[in-house]
């Protein structure tokens, strides 16, 4: 799953690992144009496809704030079976995906772990993704500043709130707020809902 376009894998230093893929029977899939330039707001846009593509998504490793959790909860929103591959509890590069066992991902140790899971699924369609929201499109909107990111702060609080309320209550462009609500994600200052609700995760001083 690229970033970029097909003709930009990222790292550059990849683009023979995708020939070799594709050569092999794999597929290289990007919905971005030929030619496009992979940016740090393409990457999470990509991850949506990352878990929706497959019967079931593997995090081998995952800090506490990796967009790798991300992209754990868009497959489990998506129907998808978590995997997750444990670490030291001293490590906090394990720190993510150690959470995600906790949280009920199954726990890999070995490939046959996943076969297993999914043997039974194999011939079935997939399950359909409808519950999750496309990510909008940011390239033509302005980053929001930080008096944006106050508002948007402000707007939330540990009890749910739906985002639409949100855009209405800040008067900010809903890219905006959706790009501030994702630099929360990451920074694993927010918690999402069913209902396309968020709320903010309260940090002890």
């Amino acid at each position: 799953m690229l970033a970029g376009g097909l003709d930009h894998p990222y790292p550059p230093e990849n683009i023979g690992l995708c020939q070799e893929i594709c050569e092999r029977g794999g597929a290289a899939i990007s919905e971005m144009p030929f030619g496009w330039e992979p940016r740090a707001k393409d990457f999470p846009r990509r991850n949506r496809i990352v878990a929706g593509a497959a019967f079931g998504l593997v995090v081998v490793e995952a800090a506490q704030r990796s967009g790798s959790l991300i992209s754990a909860r868009m497959a489990a929103e998506m129907g998808r079976v978590v995997f997750a591959v444990p670490g030291s509890p001293l490590d906090p590069r394990a720190a993510g995906s150690n959470a995600l066992i906790k949280d009920g991902a199954i726990l890999v140790t070995e490939a046959r772990d996943v076969i297993d899971q999914l043997a039974p699924l194999l011939g079935h369609p997939l399950p359909p993704a409808e519950s999750l929201e496309e990510p909008p499109d940011l390239s033509a909107t302005p980053p929001p500043q930080d008096a944006e990111r106050a508002a948007v702060v402000e707007a939330l609080g540990p009890t749910p709130v739906a985002i639409d309320e949100i855009i209405r209550h800040t008067g900010l462009h809903p890219a905006q707020v959706m790009l501030v609500l994702l630099e929360l994600d990451l920074a694993g200052r927010l918690e999402r809902h069913p209902g396309a609700a968020v709320s903010l995760v309260i940090v002890d001083p």
